[in-house]
């Protein structure tokens, strides 16, 4: 029977290296580089310290180096420390051996019998590790671990994504604060984590707020795409154009195409909370696929505004502007596509 490997998100992974429990051997491997540089780092810092690192760490290269040498390294014994660390970075660029399929295959038997004062660290970005034996000794070995570092997706998993590390800094996000971070920051993990850090830092009840992040991040908290989306939601016409307005005389903090995408996202769902057969809360979360109660609320809200006809018209609205706005059937400027758009929008 194959051995079910074991699934591992990134908070808890960091929370189980902060607190001193180490695995024998960690693969870190998948598109997104933050997670696995910070991880390899964070292991690092942790297992030794500042004195201990010049007898007992090693770092190897992917692209000058070999399994062969690697495995060696982690069969040597510490010195004044409880533990070795061998890690190896950019492990995807390890040139193969002659004659071996896979150089990893070579890891296999270290991994059904690692050394216990060993922690090897193998960071393989862009890709998945291709080799079965390897893989299948650390899935049936618990002192192994592969972790997926995987991009995360603009919309409910980035959203998630924030309200989670927000959470295991000890801290209270709402929805609109999540929203702002998300629309104004989106996908640079980095940068979006070094936001939430200082925001934690500098909140005194714990709760991450709007005003909290405009003071301190300068995104504001009245003008951006949830606010567009929320203006729009209601119908609400002078607030949607003062928005827009404000968009274009500050477009590189608010790109046209990150507001046609929202806008897009938004009423797609709102479509689909029109014509569920399951009118419920339940329901209409279950079909936009979100565990927010506000926000399939929302949904329903703006599923009352605009019937069905208007929201397949605003959907048509949103894919002809994203058109013309590359170049097809026009030349306007793209603010000029977003006023016509949200005018269409409020009269559809």
């Amino acid at each position: 029977m194959a051995v079910k490997r074991e699934s591992v998100t990134f908070t808890a992974l960091s929370k189980e290296i902060k607190s001193g429990k180490f695995r024998n051997i960690y693969v870190l491997q998948g598109e997104e580089p933050y997670y696995i540089d910070y991880l390899q780092q964070l292991i690092i810092d942790t297992a030794l310290t500042e004195d201990q690192r010049d007898f007992n760490l090693t770092l190897f290269y992917g692209n000058n180096t070999n399994v062969r040498d690697v495995v060696s390294t982690c069969c040597q014994y510490p010195a004044f420390s409880q533990y070795k660390v061998v890690v190896v970075r950019e492990a995807q660029l390890i040139p193969k051996l002659p004659g071996h399929k896979d150089d990893f295959d070579i890891f296999a038997s270290y991994a059904e019998r690692p050394l216990a004062s060993t922690i090897l660290v193998i960071c393989h970005k862009g890709a998945t590790l291709k080799s079965k034996p390897f893989t299948d000794a650390l899935k049936a070995n618990k002192s192994g671990v592969i972790f997926d570092s995987n991009k995360v997706k603009e919309g409910r998993d980035l959203e998630g994504l924030i309200v989670n590390y927000a959470n295991s800094l000890e801290c209270n996000i709402d929805h609109k604060a999540t929203s702002m971070l998300a629309d104004h920051i989106g996908t640079d993990i980095a940068r979006l984590f070094s936001e939430l850090d200082k925001l934690a830092m500098l909140t005194d009840d714990n709760n991450i707020t709007p005003e909290l992040i405009e003071r301190n991040i300068g995104i504001s908290k009245d003008f951006n795409n949830f606010e567009l989306e929320e203006a729009l939601s209601k119908r609400d016409a002078e607030k949607a154009f003062r928005i827009v307005d404000y968009f274009e005389r500050n477009p590189k903090n608010n790109p046209f195409v990150v507001s046609v995408a929202i806008l897009f996202s938004f009423f797609s769902n709102v479509l689909l909370a029109a014509t569920a057969r399951d009118k419920s809360l339940e329901g209409i979360m279950a079909v936009v696929g979100t565990r927010s109660q506000w926000r399939a609320r929302k949904f329903i809200d703006a599923a009352q505004v605009y019937n069905t006809r208007s929201l397949i018209n605003i959907i048509a609205f949103l894919r002809e502007c994203d058109t013309r706005s590359k170049g097809i059937g026009s030349r306007q400027d793209s603010y000029a596509l977003l006023k016509e758009l949200v005018y269409k929008i409020l009269h559809a």
